[in-house]
Formats: structure tokens, C-alpha cells, sequence
């Protein structure tokens, strides 16, 4: 059984996945005198996306890319299209997103994984405590601001979600200044789980996040593209972590552990109480939806290839 909002999805998506994923046996002609309006609406949507791959500079960052061939990368207005019309998030799900970056061949549509990339202008994040950092405590506030969070989720008509745990505890690297972690989400109504796969970079003055959309089965080749794409990620000079300069710079009032909670919504909860969290657990969750995107894909081509037995 699937949630609500893929079932109305799937209507609208039917013929443009098959197109798409090149699925079908049917002729692309005759299969676009098949479309709806509505859903040639969509396949135009798809059609106009524009990915850029080789080097792609981010000065709202001041992050560089240097993708190559291996990765493409959709920026902005892109981003917002393949999240709120493709995916169908909530359209504040695109705001502060900076771009979207795919593998190479992959697309919204093709059940690959997307890395939603964001910047947060923090401050200088100190590491010192991130040997220390209570993560346990972490995830039981987690857990508990996301059961809060479900009767918003509800009223914006979106089924509950739940957080089974970490997919991967949080883990600092000193040697890179980034830090990894992982959700193992389930949203009522749905058979899989789905991953929020967070890669956190320090820079000098605020935070690169890539967040990896996927669904569970596909953690440990998430884990090897995070890996793999930090390495095509790098601050400017000038605005990496070693160039910090305590005299000057602004300094973020928490640490590595701060940085985890905030990124999982349980920070603000302490701070600011239940409807802050709110608005700023509601975010990243929803973004966690964008993960149907990739799992209705493979339902499709699944659905298709049998039909074509």
C-alpha cells in the first residue's frame, strides 16, 4: 500500500515515468498522444531542467564544485522544480536550497540518489567537544519532537512520520572538518524506509549540508557517494575552516553535538519550545519526502518490466 500522496501522484505520473525511464515499448510519440494535459505538463517540467556538470561555483557559500563528468548539478530554480513540482514536497521545502546534485545519468526521475545542498551561515562552529557529544540524548529528542511534530505534519496534510534511529550514528571527521549522519525514517502508509543521509562541511564562517534522499536498502551506496562527492566540495580559499581567525571572524554559540541537534530539529526544541521546533524540524523532515521521489521511481520500472514479460 502506498501513502496517500503517491497514489495521487502515481496518476499524474504513470506515462511520464515510463518516458522518462525509457520503460516502455510504446513509441515516444504515441505515447505522448497518451498524456493527459496535467501529465504533459509534468514531462515538460522535466524536460526543462538544465544540470551543469565540470565546475560550478556556489558564492552564496563560497563553495567550488568540481564535478567533472560524474556528477550534475541543477541550481536553484531547478532545485525548487524537481522538489516541490517533480517531488512534491511542500514549496518551503526549496527555500535556502542552493542546488541539487545527482550522479551522472541519474535524474529526479530515475530512482538515483540527489544530494539537496544547503548553506547555513553559522558562524565559526568549534569541534572541540565532538569526542564528547552525547548523541543518544540526541536521538531520544529526535524521536520525540518528531511524534510532536506530527499533528502539524497532519493539519498541512501529510501522513505522520517516525524515526526509527540512526541508519548511522553522527561522526566527526577532524581531518576533513565535516561531520556524517543518518536517519532511518518511516512515513505511515509506506513499506520502506527511507534515509536522510546528512554530510555537514565546516567552513570558516557557516556550514555546507548535503543532504542525500534515499530509501534504506540503499545506505551503504549512499555512504560510499557522500564519501566520494566530499571530496568534489571545497571552500574557497579564505573561507575554509583553517582560516578562521578568532580576532575577527563571528563564533557559532555550540559545538559538533549543537550542530547534530540543530540539524535534526531538537535544538530549537529546548530553546525556543514546541512551535519554534516546529518550523524548524518541519523543514528537514519534509525534505525526508523527497525520497518517494526515487522510490516511486523503481516502482514504476519495476511495474513496467513486468508488463513487458
Amino acid at each position: 500500500m502506498y501513502m496517500r500522496m503517491e497514489r495521487v501522484r502515481s496518476r499524474l505520473m504513470l506515462s511520464a515515468f515510463a518516458l522518462a525511464l525509457g520503460i516502455t515499448a510504446v513509441p515516444l510519440q504515441a505515447a505522448d498522444q497518451q498524456l493527459t494535459p496535467a501529465q504533459q505538463q509534468f514531462l515538460e517540467i522535466a524536460k526543462s531542467l538544465k544540470p551543469r556538470s565540470g565546475k560550478v561555483a556556489l558564492p552564496e557559500a563560497r563553495v567550488s564544485l568540481d564535478l567533472g563528468d560524474k556528477y550534475e548539478f541543477y541550481g536553484p530554480t531547478d532545485a525548487r522544480k524537481i522538489l516541490v513540482d517533480i517531488w512534491q514536497n511542500p514549496p518551503g521545502a526549496a527555500e535556502g536550497v542552493i542546488g541539487i546534485v545527482f550522479p551522472k545519468g541519474g535524474s529526479p526521475l530515475s530512482g538515483s540518489w540527489g544530494a539537496v545542498l544547503t548553506y547555513e551561515d553559522t558562524g565559526f562552529v568549534e569541534d572541540s567537544d565532538a569526542a564528547d557529544a552525547d548523541f543518544d540524548t540526541i536521538l531520544s529528542d529526535m524521536k520525540q519532537a518528531s511524534e510532536d511534530s506530527n499533528a502539524e505534519r497532519k493539519s498541512q496534510g501529510y501522513p505522520p512520520m517516525h524515526i526509527a534511529g540512526w541508519a548511522e550514528p553522527p561522526k566527526y571527521n577532524p581531518q576533513t572538518h565535516s561531520v556524517v549522519w543518518a536517519r532511518d525514517l518511516l512515513v505511515e502508509g509506506d513499506q520502506v524506509h527511507s534515509l536522510n543521509y546528512d554530510l555537514r562541511t565546516l567552513g570558516r564562517s557557516g556550514v555546507l549540508s548535503a543532504n542525500f534522499v534515499a530509501m534504506m536498502p540503499d545506505l551503504a551506496s549512499i555512504r560510499t557517494a557522500a564519501a566520494d562527492f566530499a571530496q568534489h566540495a571545497s571552500f574557497d580559499a579564505g573561507a575554509r575552516y583553517a582560516d578562521y581567525d578568532a580576532s575577527t571572524d563571528r563564533k557559532a554559540d555550540y559545538g559538533i553535538g549543537g550542530l547534530v541537534a540543530a540539524g535534526v530539529g531538537v535544538a530549537a526544541a529546548k530553546k525556543l519550545g514546541l512551535f519554534a521546533i516546529l518550523l524548524k524540524f518541519l523543514k528537514p523532515i519534509l525534505l525526508g519526502l523527497a525520497a518517494f521521489g526515487a522510490g516511486i521511481a523503481r516502482y514504476w520500472r519495476r511495474l513496467f518490466n513486468r508488463r513487458a514479460e
